[in-house]
């Protein structure tokens, strides 16, 4: 790990993300007050940071485990809005061939939304691919402590504060603040009122079903609508 650590792509990775990881404070510190307000421990929220590192499936499931969702919906939902990592994956994995199978499953874990834009562009920059993925790593390893440090901090905060504040409302605000922007065209603001129209519908559903139901046939409009759009835009 101390060889890590002193490799100069490591350090420069660890220094590029930084204000990524700086920007991310927010969020981070209402992840840690979601949980908090969720009822969680704090051994259970950290661990929450720690292993699935991702705002998204934080907020989902500090939202669904407060509701007193069943545990094999909350996975389904979070697996469901972590899709998109399926695509990154894809194409980040030509890049990662070279490298030991051993790096190859650590920056898996790390890789988000900034982690992924920052080791693209390294790859694409030519050179070394162990020195791109030591980039990559040390750029994943940036993250992912800051990640630890503010959750724990929106956890403690989330703990002070009185109930009678109800920071509850902070989580779901933080979550639509998250996919307001990307309702930017016709497929996905149909796939939103959909969803939510299908949340309302369902809701007489056992064990929150209706959010599973609600967000596949979301999904499905979104892409139908898609469809459309290309078949009808003229070229």
């Amino acid at each position: 790990m101390r060889r890590v650590i002193a490799n100069p792509d490591f350090r420069a990775g660890f220094v590029d993300m930084l204000p990524a990881a700086l920007a991310l404070m927010p969020f981070g510190l209402v992840c840690g007050v979601g949980a908090a307000a969720a009822g969680a421990s704090l051994a259970g929220a950290i661990g929450l940071s720690a292993i699935v590192f991702s705002g998204a499936a934080q907020i989902l499931s500090a939202q669904l485990l407060a509701a007193g969702a069943p545990v094999a919906v909350i996975v389904l939902t979070c697996f469901v809005a972590g899709l998109r990592f399926l695509i990154y994956s894809a194409a980040i994995a030509p890049y990662l061939r070279p490298l030991p199978p051993r790096w190859q499953k650590t920056l898996a874990f790390l890789l988000t939304d900034q982690v992924f834009a920052a080791g693209v562009r390294r790859f694409d920059a030519g050179g070394d691919a162990r020195a791109a993925g030591a980039h990559f790593l040390g750029s994943g390893f940036a993250l992912w402590l800051f990640w630890q440090f503010t959750n724990v901090a929106g956890y403690f905060a989330g703990n002070l504060i009185p109930p009678a504040w109800s920071l509850d409302f902070a989580v779901p605000l933080c979550f639509i603040a998250l996919v307001a922007p990307h309702f930017r065209s016709s497929p996905t603001i149909i796939a939103a009122l959909v969803a939510g129209v299908g949340v309302l519908a369902l809701a007489a559903l056992p064990m929150k079903l209706n959010l599973i139901v609600a967000g596949v046939a979301g999904i499905l409009a979104g892409t139908l609508a898609d469809f459309a759009k290309e078949r009808w835009t003229p070229h």
